[in-house]
C-alpha cells in the first residue's frame, strides 16, 4: 500500500476591497511613500472596513470560493484549522463560526495562535489528521483582520499590516505529491519584542489599559528583524539540507510577506533565483496568518504538478518553520 501524504488540491485567498495606500498613509502619520518602499517593499494594503466586519468574513469568503473551486460538497469537510491572532472574540472560535456559515455541519473546528507563522503550523497539524487516515478533507484557514490591533498613530506598526487571507484543501494522495516535511519551532522569550500585551487574561480591558495604547500590536524592530533574518534563513537552509535539495531543486519558495529584505536573505541563504521567489508583499502589506495562502492564491496558476515548494515563516511570541511539500495538481 502506497504511503498517503496530504495534498493540496485546491487555495482560494480573499482581500476585502478597500485599498491603503502609502499616499493615504502619509495623511496619517509622519512617513512617506519612498521610505515606506525603501524598507518593507509595501505599496499598499487592503482594510476590512464596516460594522461586525471580523476575520471571520476573509475566512468565509475564502471558503466559499475554495469549495466551489473545488467542487466539494461543504457536508464532506471532516474538519477546518484557522491560524488567526485576530479572531472575531475569544470564544467561540473563528472557525466554529466560519463553518457554521459555509454548511460545513459534519466537521468540527478551531482556531491555531501561532502570528505569523500559523498557516504553516495549522497546515502542518492539519496534514497529520489527513496521514492518520482519520480524516479525508481538512480546510485549512490562515486570515487575520490586523487593522483591528492596529495603532494608526504609530508608524513603525501601522504602515506593515493588512488584512486579509486564504484557505486550502487538503486530501490523500499516493502518488507522493503533497506534504513532505517540516520543520517548527518557538521561543516564547520572544514575546518581549513582538506580542499584545492587553486583551488576555493577565491585561484584561480597562480603562487603563485602552488609555495606554496596551491593546495594539507592538514590536521592536530591530530585534524582530535581526531573529527573522537569521531563523527564517536557517530554517529554509535546514530543511532542504534535510532532504538533499539544493537550490536548483526548487521550483519555489514561498516567504512569509513581512519585509522584503528578510525575503531577499532568506532566498540568497537557500541558493534560490529571485524569479522563484512569491512576492506580493507590494500589494497586501502583512497579513500575518494570511500571507503564505494569499502568495499560493496569486501563483496557483504558475504552480506544476510535482513542483518542489519551500513555504517559510517567521512571527511574534517568536514563531518560526518551514515546510517542504510537492505540489499536486496542474492549472485548471
Amino acid at each position: 500500500m502506497s504511503k498517503i501524504t496530504a495534498a493540496i488540491t485546491g487555495v482560494q485567498g480573499y482581500v476585502p476591497d478597500y485599498v491603503l495606500t502609502n499616499a493615504e498613509l502619509e495623511t496619517i502619520v509622519e512617513t512617506s511613500d519612498e521610505w515606506i518602499t525603501t524598507r518593507t517593499g509595501i505599496k499598499e494594503r487592503r482594510i476590512l472596513k464596516g460594522e461586525g466586519q471580523g476575520t471571520s468574513v476573509i475566512g468565509i469568503e475564502a471558503c466559499k470560493g475554495l469549495l466551489e473551486k473545488t467542487g466539494t460538497d461543504p457536508k464532506d469537510i471532516d474538519l477546518i484549522i484557522c491560524a488567526t491572532v485576530t479572531p472575531d472574540m475569544p470564544f467561540p472560535a473563528t472557525a466554529n463560526i466560519v463553518a457554521d456559515k459555509i454548511g460545513a455541519t459534519n466537521s468540527f473546528s478551531y482556531d491555531m495562535s501561532a502570528a505569523c507563522s500559523g498557516f504553516l503550523f495549522a497546515l502542518s497539524t492539519g496534514a497529520q489528521f489527513i496521514e492518520a487516515g482519520t480524516y479525508k478533507k481538512v480546510i485549512v484557514i490562515g486570515a487575520d483582520k490586523m487593522s483591528s490591533i492596529i495603532n494608526y498613530k504609530d508608524r513603525t506598526t501601522c504602515i506593515i499590516f493588512g488584512d486579509g487571507g486564504g484557505a486550502v484543501l487538503l486530501e490523500p494522495n499516493e502518488e507522493g505529491n503533497g506534504i513532505q516535511d517540516a520543520i517548527l519551532k518557538t521561543d516564547g522569550s520572544g514575546a518581549e519584542y513582538l506580542g499584545m500585551k492587553g486583551g488576555g487574561s493577565r491585561m484584561p480591558a480597562t480603562l487603563e489599559s485602552v488609555a495606554a495604547d496596551q491593546h495594539y500590536a507592538f514590536q521592536e524592530g530591530a530585534t524582530v528583524f535581526k531573529f527573522a533574518v537569521t531563523n527564517m534563513a536557517d530554517v529554509s537552509a535546514e530543511i532542504m539540507e534535510r532532504n538533499n535539495l539544493t537550490g536548483e531543486d526548487i521550483s519555489w519558495l514561498v516567504p512569509h510577506q513581512a519585509n522584503k529584505r528578510i525575503i531577499d536573505a532568506t532566498a540568497n541563504r537557500m541558493g534560490i533565483d529571485d524569479s522563484k521567489v512569491m512576492i506580493n508583499i507590494q500589494k497586501y502589506g502583512n497579513t500575518t496568518a494570511g500571507t503564505l495562502p494569499l502568495c499560493l492564491w496569486d501563483y496557483e496558476n504558475q504552480l506544476k504538478k510535482g513542483d518542489n515548494i519551500i513555504l517559510a515563516a517567521f512571527g511574534g511570541g517568536f514563531t518560526w518553520g518551514s515546510l517542504y511539500l510537492k505540489w499536486a495538481y496542474d492549472p485548471k
